[in-house]
């Protein structure tokens, strides 16, 4: 099998930062992009890239764009928690019109979901993909809606979905709970390569975390389905970041760590 799709592939999201990554590393790998985002593209244009400024929200634009692609890898839309009028736009209409385009190219769509689609599960506790979602905010819930969509997409059109649950994806992790979470960058660009690659799909979900020995929260996710295996890991890091944690408990208690103590107002924790 060749590691360079046949068709072009649409990048949503692609000035964020997980974006650049994927536009330079899928781009120098021989992947044709058409990256869009709302804001400009802050880096030197990619080879066999395409930058077209566009609004999710534009319906119309993201048909355009998505015009004879194979693949939608979808990381568009507000990315941490915001006020629910901030995130129903771009990450519910535009969403929609994300997968309206998929429905009508035939394409796959690689949806970048989150941890935090399950942020109230308790951090004691082993989940697996097939778990009840429990959102630890708007952000939180926009992700899980968007599994739900991808899912009905699959049962009513034949639209395949591959959600990533991504947990922490940054340079390196900086606090205890990433030594659970981390992502490397480059697992994360072998993620979605396999994730457009693979034979067949169905609508499907894989944890997005490196092979870091304090992952015991997540398992059981369709990782083989894809043929995917993270090869990078936290674990070089767990001594300077073992004690780095933040005193709130209910932080602490939770997967989604800072994202639950947003607005959080009970005064005792939910019972079972």
């Amino acid at each position: 099998m060749s590691d360079v799709p046949a068709k072009p592939v649409l990048l949503t999201g692609a000035s964020g930062a997980l974006g650049r990554v994927m536009a330079r590393d899928l781009a120098a790998a021989g992947w044709r992009l058409r990256l869009t985002d709302i804001a400009p593209f802050p880096d030197p244009l990619p080879p066999g890239a395409r930058f077209t400024r566009a609004d999710l929200g534009d319906g119309v634009a993201v048909l355009r764009l998505a015009e004879g692609c194979g693949a939608v890898l979808h990381f568009g839309g507000v990315s941490v928690e915001r006020p629910f009028e901030e995130v129903i736009g771009p990450n519910i209409r535009g969403l929609h019109h994300v997968y309206e385009a998929a429905r009508r190219e035939g394409a796959r769509v690689v949806f970048a979901s989150s941890n935090h689609a399950v942020g109230f599960h308790e951090r004691a506790a082993s989940i697996a993909a097939s778990d009840p979602f429990l959102p630890d905010g708007y952000y939180g819930l926009s992700k899980a809606y968007g599994e739900l969509m991808g899912r009905m997409y699959w049962m009513k059109h034949g639209v395949e979905s591959v959600f990533l649950r991504i947990g922490s994806c940054l340079p390196e992790p900086v606090n205890a709970r990433m030594l659970a979470t981390y992502l490397s960058y480059a697992d994360l660009v072998r993620l979605v390569s396999r994730a457009v690659l693979a034979p067949r799909v169905g609508a499907c979900v894989v944890w997005g975390a490196s092979a870091n020995q304090a992952m015991t929260w997540w398992r059981d996710d369709d990782r083989a389905t894809i043929g995917w295996a993270p090869q990078d890991s936290a674990d070089r890091f767990a001594g300077q970041l073992q004690g780095k944690v933040s005193g709130d408990p209910v932080e602490e208690r939770y997967m989604g760590g800072a994202f639950c103590s947003i607005d959080y107002s009970r005064t005792e924790p939910p019972t079972k």
